[in-house]
C-alpha cells in the first residue's frame, strides 16, 4: 500500500469520525432544549401520577374497608372547625335554661 492511498484513507476516516461527532452534538444538543426538557419532565411526572393512580386503584379493590375508613379520617379531619362550631352551638344551646336571660348583665 503506498503513502498517498494510506492518507487517503485516513482522512475518509476522519471526515466520517467528523460527521459522526456532529451529529451526536446536534442530537445532544436537541435533548438539552428547554422546551425538551419541559416536555420530558412533563411526561415522566405524567407517567409517575398514573402508575400512583394505578396503584391506588388496586389496593382500593383489594381493601375497601381500609379505604374508606381512611377517607373518613381524612374527612373529619377537613371538616373538623365547622363542626366543633356546630356542637358548641348545640351544646350551648341544649345546656341554656332560661332563654330569655342574655349572657351579658345589661340585657
Amino acid at each position: 500500500m503506498s503513502g498517498a492511498l494510506q492518507y487517503r484513507e485516513a482522512v475518509a476516516r476522519a471526515e466520517a469520525a467528523k460527521q459522526s461527532l456532529i451529529s451526536s452534538a446536534q442530537a445532544a444538543r436537541a435533548r438539552v432544549t428547554p422546551a425538551r426538557l419541559k416536555q420530558d419532565a412533563t411526561t415522566k411526572v405524567v407517567d409517575v401520577a398514573m402508575d400512583g393512580m394505578a396503584y391506588a386503584a388496586a389496593t382500593a379493590r383489594q381493601r375497601p374497608a381500609m379505604v374508606g375508613a381512611a377517607g373518613a379520617a381524612i374527612l373529619l379531619f377537613l371538616v373538623r372547625r365547622p363542626l366543633a362550631a356546630l356542637f358548641g352551638r348545640l351544646y350551648v344551646g341544649h345546656t341554656d335554661t332560661n332563654p330569655d336571660h342574655s349572657e351579658t348583665e345589661n340585657g
